[in-house]
């Protein structure tokens, strides 16, 4: 929030002319939701002329004095309270599609090179990896707990540093880092190398997520950002897809004493290097400022930045709380730390996952183990994928049309519990066949992590916020993936029988977590809601213009739940 202080100029000032004219038309927010997620189908009932415009904080002069963005605010020079635009201009002929085409793809396209050389340990796998390096089972979770820890150690560090210098800095940066240690495990010849380089890898890789989850919320409101993460996690179908064809042409370069994984690690991070090499040219810093030396003009004319500035600001005022190239603090992080309104959201971050963790990392090495060949071990991942891909999509679009966030990431748990109960049934009689169909099942479940991380955005309240709280949520959920690589072990390998128990016991008590999730922010928002109302007009502009509460911390913030 910002201070009345910062507003006392000419220009801002509550007797203005501007301010004390008959207010300007806005849209309705009903047709916002259509147009948002059912454009395709609610084209004949909005008019697509109509102000598109939304009502918001910055129609009141009082609250606009209080939330008018600073002068140190990147985009402040396009900030126009009076601005209006039409559906037309937003949704349908210009806009939204130009940063979807601009930013979105690009971003997704960063998201493959990550998964590219985060998961092709796991194609190696099917090609005699764990023998030729003489590991065992164990090892092999090691080196993922390894991963996992390194990658939660390097979230917070890494948004420091890219709230310093920008994402389109740091992530480039990021992927050029990373792609070099990718490519150093062609050269990986026992077990302390395999430990180092997933190690190091992982701390290269973590902050990551939210560092392109920071970067996309510039472009995109709360309503959109959703589903906009929904289709990031695409790409990480995609790749995996992508990488089963390649695998299955790249392993079978084995010869002599080089075995094809080598070349599955060489390959694949000279793509990730030529994709972090891109990125640097391809990622603007900020809507208003995609001019630069080889992109003269820019991306956006001067009227779309004025829409896309408005229209994100009026979504959420505390956008442009901080500069995006301003550094947090120690104090910042500490406070986002212990801000215990978010913990439940944390708490999940580590819990959610793991019921279908383990099988879905497990799934080309099982294929393997039921004597399905290296390419057939593969392509047999495929289906899951696809699957995975449909679901992914349907419940994020559940989650807004339904508009509960509980709800939605419920139906992983309701998808899992019956699947793992059959699961466990298996013996060592099972044919193939069928614990090919439940492993496939399972390993296709909806995933709800792009909602739960735009939840915690949501749930944050501002920026300073929301760029620690998607850190630590990620560290969270990082942690659950430790949890998971240690389910499945050595002295259970033949049927996993414990394993699946403890992940059938896990599932069962997420639905406890995720209710009680639900009751802890609609009590808190009922609790608001009564004081906020008892309160007069008189009380409520005082509170706005003096309260020192940020964040969800303020009286007049309301979670998602």
């Amino acid at each position: 929030m910002h201070s009345k202080s910062r507003s006392d100029s000419p220009n801002s000032s509550p007797d203005s002319p501007t301010e004390l004219e008959k207010p300007l038309p806005l849209g309705d927010h009903r047709k916002d939701h259509q147009c948002s997620h059912w454009l395709i189908f609610q084209r004949r009932r909005i008019d697509l002329d109509s102000i598109a415009t939304q009502p918001s904080v910055f129609d009141d002069p009082v609250t606009l004095g209080v939330y008018r963005p600073p002068p140190e605010y990147e985009n402040t020079h396009r900030f126009d309270p009076d601005a209006r635009w039409t559906w037309r201009e937003e949704k349908v002929s210009k806009l939204v599609r130009k940063i979807d085409t601009r930013i979105m793809i690009w971003a997704g396209v960063m998201f493959f090179a990550l998964d590219l050389d985060r998961t092709n340990i796991s194609q190696a796998n099917t090609d005699n990896f764990l023998r030729d390096l003489h590991l065992t089972t164990n090892d092999f979770n090691l080196g993922n707990t390894l991963y996992r820890l390194s990658f939660l150690i390097a979230e917070l560090p890494s948004q420091l540093i890219s709230k310093r210098v920008g994402p389109d800095v740091w992530v480039p940066t990021q992927i050029t880092l990373w792609s070099i240690a990718a490519i150093s495990q062609y050269w990986l010849s026992d077990r302390r190398s395999f430990l180092a380089t997933r190690f190091i890898l992982g701390f290269l890789e973590g902050g990551f997520i939210p560092d392109v989850v920071l970067y996309l919320s510039y472009f995109y409101t709360k309503r959109e950002l959703p589903i906009r993460l929904a289709w990031f996690w695409v790409s990480n179908y995609i790749t995996v897809m992508v990488s089963a064809f390649l695998a299955t042409g790249i392993l079978s370069l084995r010869s002599g004493d080089r075995a094809g994984w080598r070349y599955l690690f060489l390959i694949e991070g000279l793509i990730t290097l030529a994709v972090g090499i891109v990125s640097y040219f391809l990622m603007p810093p900020g809507p208003t400022q995609t001019k630069a030396w080889f992109r003269p003009k820019g991306w956006f004319t001067e009227r779309e930045e004025v829409i896309m500035v408005n229209r994100v600001l009026r979504d959420d005022p505390t956008k442009s709380d901080m500069h995006n190239r301003e550094g947090l603090t120690i104090r910042m992080i500490w406070s986002a730390v212990c801000d215990w309104r978010m913990w439940p959201i944390y708490v999940l971050g580590i819990t959610q996952m793991i019921p279908v963790g383990p099988p879905q990392t497990y799934l080309t090495l099982s294929l393997k183990n039921l004597g399905f060949t290296t390419t057939q071990s593969n392509l047999l991942t495929l289906p899951s994928t696809i699957c995975g891909l449909l679901t992914l999509l349907l419940t994020s679009y559940l989650s807004e049309f339904v508009h509960s966030r509980v709800g939605a990431c419920l139906v992983l748990q309701i998808w899992a519990l019956p699947l793992l109960v059959v699961l466990r049934s298996f013996g060592r009689s099972t044919n193939q066949w069928d614990y090919f169909v439940v492993v496939t099942l399972i390993t296709g479940f909806p995933y709800v992590n792009p909602i739960q991380m735009a939840w915690a955005s949501r749930n944050s309240g501002s920026v300073r916020t929301r760029t620690i709280s998607a850190s630590i949520y990620n560290m969270f959920l990082q942690a659950g993936a430790i949890v998971y690589a240690n389910i499945y072990r050595a002295d259970d390998a033949v049927s996993n029988k414990r394993g699946n128990l403890i992940l059938i016991i896990v599932c069962s008590a997420n639905f406890i977590i995720y209710m009680s999730t639900y009751f802890f922010y609609r009590g808190i928002n009922r609790h608001r809601e009564q004081q906020w109302n008892k309160m007069t007009v008189a009380e409520r502009e005082t509170y706005l213009e003096t309260t020192k509460d940020l964040g969800n911390e303020r009286l007049d913030f309301r979670f998602a739940y």
